[in-house]
């Protein structure tokens, strides 16, 4: 059985809203505050779920890193672009874009149940996805990199009340990464 993991760069008010600055917001690029390297590589521990598994994305975040990584040649990039990527959209993708990526085929839950059977799925930004995955208890663990910056306002990943159960915690760079366990 696979694992849906969703990571997330995230500030330390629960902000995950434009950490690149490319939603042009006013509060935008925190992140990119603490330089490139601090976001660059595999900073979310994903390389076995590159090579095996199955990337989930949102159409907004698809077309936003399909304009990033195909041109890129490090190693991590080539893990993105050599992954299976799955498309949560209604329009038909663009051919030629970003190899490896199709659209979700009927609907997503079905999607998922089918997928997990077999592999694991990461989701990487795509936050128009994430409360319909919340909401069918489909997460199974949070991955998130939080940088050490309050920006106020934004779309934060968590409402009132959330709890979670610690899995692991420890440095990367500027950032923390903890493994949350939704379930507690």
């Amino acid at each position: 059985m696979g694992r849906l993991i969703v990571t997330q760069f995230i500030t330390l008010d629960g902000v995950v809203e434009d950490p690149d600055g490319s939603d042009g917001t006013p509060f935008g690029g925190w992140a990119m505050q603490f330089g490139p390297a601090a976001i660059a590589g595999d900073k979310f521990s994903l390389a076995s779920i590159l090579e095996s598994g199955v990337l989930l994305l949102g159409r907004r975040s698809w077309e936003h890193f399909s304009t990033l990584w195909p041109t890129r040649d490090d190693e991590f990039s080539q893990l993105m672009n050599r992954a299976r990527k799955a498309v949560v959209t209604s329009r038909p993708l663009p051919g030629g874009t970003w190899a490896n990526s199709t659209p979700v085929a009927g609907t997503l839950q079905g999607w998922l149940t089918e997928t997990l059977a077999s592999k694991d799925v990461a989701v990487i930004g795509s936050g128009s996805l994430l409360p319909a995955l919340v909401e069918a208890d489909a997460v199974d663990e949070y991955r998130l990199l939080t940088f050490p910056v309050a920006v106020g306002s934004g779309r934060r990943l968590f409402g009132a009340g959330a709890r979670f159960g610690l899995r692991s915690a420890e440095q990367s760079g500027p950032a923390v990464l903890s493994v949350l366990d939704p379930r507690g």
